[in-house]
């Protein structure tokens, strides 16, 4: 009872603590518009990363369209023809489309290169929950079919493929992906097709996400695929807890990404690392690598604050979290995957969690059963190896590990150092292991046999000291704003 006591407090005031940080972090920005043109790309890159981001050349209000933001009309006919009228900049200084105060409802639409997105404060864009307004598109190729159901999924709010230097930001603007509508529809068994994304972008990169709200998407909120040289800082997720499958950022075979600075309530994992499912992701053989997440805070009561997986078949690799705080979630980080999916995880490095009435602090899962279809080779193993985690306290939680590899594949390499879990009252085992290799140092309840401890003079698990190129962006708002 005391523990629960403590972490109820706890609970309330980390809620205080980052909804203060974060009102303090959104100062108002004035827009303006640039009479002078850029020089496109010129000065961008420094080597393959960006690191100062030019000014736009041009800036256009929505309104100058004939956008209402009344909550009431539709506005899809506008965004349409402000995105296409500003995409004539994108080889001539770039363009800037803001969307004022006002509630501005609208279908689809899809971004174009070297392109800022800008959400005045008060501004809330609307999703169309009329359907004949969201497109169906091609499956993703990498999954073979839809994630939902067989066959092609319905279009993405905000969509774009084959982009470069794309900008998504504003002064604490709300995306609000009116997911009720779906998720009723989804649940029973409405739907001919799977749900689309509430922001997709991709084969694109350069790409920052910043300082605005994403609420209550028709399924995952963030989703950036096939893509590279990703920010996403600053912003806030939210969504019912039983929402189904509203994931809040999921990096999807995807290189040099950071994730940082972001609050996450959902249906589903906050973060989701992923790279294809079974055959399909196999073929397409595309990893998800050189990840940072940083100062995550997430509440998700029925999944991973960070998943690896499931879909993973085109690999995992060089992922660095750090920092990460979770309240009422199901568990902290999860690695998912099953017989067929084939590809890897390997070189995943996790620290200084601190997690606050948990089911589980480690959970690793080796069958993890759903297949696109019955084309995947059971017999394609995936390769779990070097998964380090230390740092981490944890209070009220029902298990510290459940930990099961594959008989045929086991987990290698894991190792954790310097954890202490807080055990509520349950009947349950501290640890659950099997199919699994590591070691432990300083971890208390003490780990399962498999896991055998090095004594209090080892050394603490790894996490590397070498910085990736992502690192180097500067999200200075002079730049792009």
């Amino acid at each position: 009872m005391a523990s629960q006591t403590r972490s109820s407090i706890r609970f309330t005031v980390l809620l205080l603590i980052w909804v203060a940080a974060i009102q303090l972090s959104m100062e108002p920005v004035e827009c303006r518009r640039s009479k002078s043109h850029g020089h496109g790309r010129r000065g961008y890159y420094a080597g393959k990363a960006l690191t100062v981001m030019p000014p736009r050349a041009y800036t256009a209000s929505v309104k100058d369209f004939g956008a209402v933001g009344d909550g009431v009309t539709s506005n899809t006919e506008a965004f349409h023809a402000a995105i296409a009228n500003l995409s004539q900049y994108s080889e001539n200084g770039g363009a800037k489309l803001v969307v004022p105060a006002g509630r501005w409802l609208t279908g689809p639409f899809n971004l174009t290169s070297h392109f800022t997105l800008f959400l005045e404060q008060d501004a809330v864009i609307l999703a169309s929950q009329d359907l004949n307004e969201w497109p169906i598109i091609d499956p993703l190729p990498s999954y073979g079919r839809g994630r939902d159901l067989p066959g092609g999924r319905y279009t993405n709010f905000i969509h774009g493929a084959n982009l470069t230097d794309v900008v998504i930001t504003g002064d604490n603007g709300t995306i609000d992906g009116q997911g009720e509508i779906w998720w009723q529809k989804f649940k029973s068994n409405e739907l001919n097709y799977t749900r689309g994304y509430l922001v997709e972008l991709m084969f694109s990169d350069h790409i920052i996400i910043s300082n605005l709200t994403f609420v209550n998407s028709t399924s995952w909120h963030i989703h950036p695929v096939y893509s590279s040289y990703i920010v996403v800082s600053g912003i806030t997720i939210l969504a019912p807890i039983i929402s189904p499958n509203t994931d809040g950022v999921n990096p999807d075979s995807c290189s040099h990404v950071r994730i940082e600075d972001c609050y996450i309530v959902s249906g589903d994992d906050c973060v989701a690392i992923k790279s294809g499912w079974d055959e399909y992701g196999i073929a397409f053989g595309m990893p998800s690598q050189h990840i940072i997440i940083r100062r995550l805070t997430c509440i998700s009561p029925t999944s991973a604050v960070i998943a690896l997986g499931s879909e993973m078949s085109g690999g995992i690799q060089d992922v660095r979290a750090e920092d990460i705080t979770a309240i009422n979630s199901e568990s902290g980080v999860r690695i998912k995957t099953a017989p067929g999916r084939g590809g890897f995880v390997k070189d995943i490095f996790v620290r200084r969690m601190n997690l606050y009435t948990m089911k589980w602090v480690f959970w690793m899962t080796g069958n993890y059963g759903q297949h696109p279809d019955d084309k995947y080779d059971p017999n394609a193993m995936p390769f779990v190896n070097k998964i380090s985690y230390s740092n981490v306290i944890a209070e009220n939680v029902t298990m510290a590990g459940n930990l099961l590899g594959i008989e045929k594949a086991p987990f290698t390499g894991i190792c954790i150092s310097n954890v202490t879990v807080d055990m509520a009252k349950s009947k349950k085992l501290p640890w659950n292991c099997s199919d699994i290799y590591g070691i432990t140092s300083s971890v208390s309840p003490t780990p399962c046999a498999l896991l055998p401890d090095q004594g209090s003079n080892a050394s603490p698990c790894p996490f590397p000291t070498d910085e990736l190129p992502i690192d180097g962006v500067e999200l200075n708002q002079n730049s792009y704003w």
